[in-house]
């Protein structure tokens, strides 16, 4: 059939890979070096991976090909997280220092977290749980149940002095760059909505757009979720104030 796919220029691709992380459907592998679609059928011809592209080296075109096969892209991505679930460190295998953990610092006393401790004038550490980062997170874990989630841009923590205090009281702090990472978080992050109980969800980016990705993430994947939580956005500055 006729229809419109994807064109890779090959001397024009650099083989940074962009394209195929931002290809959900798994059309494109890096082949030697350069970006190549290898599953015709598994393009649908959507473009995801054009905005990626930093040398320009992805078109569309018209032309003889296969139909967008959406079965074979759905078992083929039920594999692949398959054998990622294989790799999380939440079991007794992998490395020790992703292993999930309650950190257990904020009992509550009477609905509240509990203040600093009176014998430290430093400040006092409110992460609650271990790992932090949303690529080493599981999708369920009993740290999350009941929970308030933060899920915050990597740089939030840098930029705002009192990230701590303000945000991550009495909150389970999930963080990350879509940017650096590459990746669409929606698909983690809504599972983790969807399969534990969380009571709110407060979402800390910066102001710079790229952090958008992870600000569309959430929203995507509350609505993915099926549930009505109440959540929010807060907006940082580069230097560190709180814009909305």
């Amino acid at each position: 059939m006729i229809r419109k796919i994807i064109h890779i220029d090959e001397e024009k691709c650099n083989g940074c890979g962009l394209c195929a992380n931002a290809c959900h459907e798994g059309a494109i592998d890096i082949i030697d070096g350069k970006a190549k679609l290898v599953r015709e059928n598994f393009c649908d011809g959507f473009g995801d991976c054009l905005p990626n592209c930093p040398t320009g080296a992805i078109t569309f075109e018209e032309r003889e090909a296969p139909a967008y096969d959406e079965q074979a892209v759905k078992k083929a991505q039920e594999a692949k997280k398959m054998e990622e679930m294989k790799h999380e460190h939440h079991h007794e295998g992998g490395c020790p220092g992703s292993r999930f953990m309650n950190l257990k610092k904020e009992e509550a006393v009477n609905g509240e977290a509990p203040q600093a401790p009176v014998y430290t004038e430093k400040p006092f550490s409110r992460l609650n749980q271990w790992p932090c980062q949303i690529k080493l997170l599981p999708t369920q874990a009993p740290f999350f149940d009941g929970a308030k989630l933060l899920i915050a841009a990597d740089c939030t923590a840098y930029a705002y002095a009192n990230m701590h205090e303000d945000f991550m009281k009495g909150k389970i702090t999930i963080i990350g760059c879509p940017k650096l990472d590459a990746v669409d978080y929606t698909e983690k992050l809504t599972a983790i909505i969807r399969d534990n109980e969380i009571k709110s969800v407060t979402i800390v980016r910066m102001e710079v757009p790229c952090c958008g990705g992870l600000q569309r993430a959430a929203e995507n994947a509350l609505r993915a979720s099926g549930k009505f939580i109440p959540w929010q956005v807060v907006t940082i500055s580069r230097d560190g104030r709180i814009l909305d």
